[in-house]
């Protein structure tokens, strides 16, 4: 059996991404590649580094008006592309080339779309008065947090907790249960 490839793209501190590397470590079926990001500060690409792994720093004229990251996610034999906290719009010439899967910090389709990532989701949850939140996990499409759901896990939201409070939670779900679901996506058990 082929193994099967994996590029996480990451905006940000790149927790997600270092979980989901050291999920895969040492699995023979399946290897994260690399590392992508249109932050050149972004802290994902120095945990990329200190698990060896090629990391890569692309603008949005690179990202959005030429093919030059699809040609070289093809040139790597990318299987799937994981957005683990990667904050654009993903430009067609990804989507038609490649699986793509998000996970979102909410229960969509409630609380997703441009401008609806991290902390603010957390806060509007917690301003709304929701008694539940959880993560979503998603194929990507041409629009933000609107692709076909593929898992989705609550947490419990008490009527004291803070939007640091739903943060930990959700956190917890996204290391919890991201990777497995990645796997079972690349292995065709989902």
């Amino acid at each position: 059996m082929k193994v099967k490839k994996i590029a996480l793209f990451a905006s940000g501190t790149g927790t997600n991404v270092q979980n989901i590397i050291e999920y895969f470590s040492g699995n023979e079926q399946v290897i994260v590649d690399s590392v992508w990001s249109n932050n050149p500060v972004a802290f994902a690409l120095e945990r990329a580094k200190r698990f060896d792994i090629e990391a890569f720093v692309f603008t949005k004229d690179e990202f959005v008006t030429t093919n030059k990251v699809a040609e070289e996610l093809k040139k790597r034999s990318i299987d799937l592309i994981v957005l683990a906290g990667f904050l654009w719009l993903i430009p067609v010439n990804l989507i038609q080339n490649f699986t793509i899967v998000n996970i979102h910090p909410a229960l969509l389709p409630k609380y997703g779309g441009r401008g609806m990532y991290g902390m603010k989701v957390h806060q509007t949850v917690v301003d709304n008065r929701e008694k539940e939140s959880g993560i979503t996990i998603h194929y990507v499409n041409e629009k933000y947090d609107e692709g076909k759901i593929i898992f989705q896990a609550k947490c419990e939201i008490l009527s004291t907790d803070c939007a640091n409070d739903v943060a930990l939670k959700v956190h917890e779900l996204e290391y919890r249960y991201f990777p497995e679901i990645i796997e079972k996506v690349l292995l065709g058990k989902n």
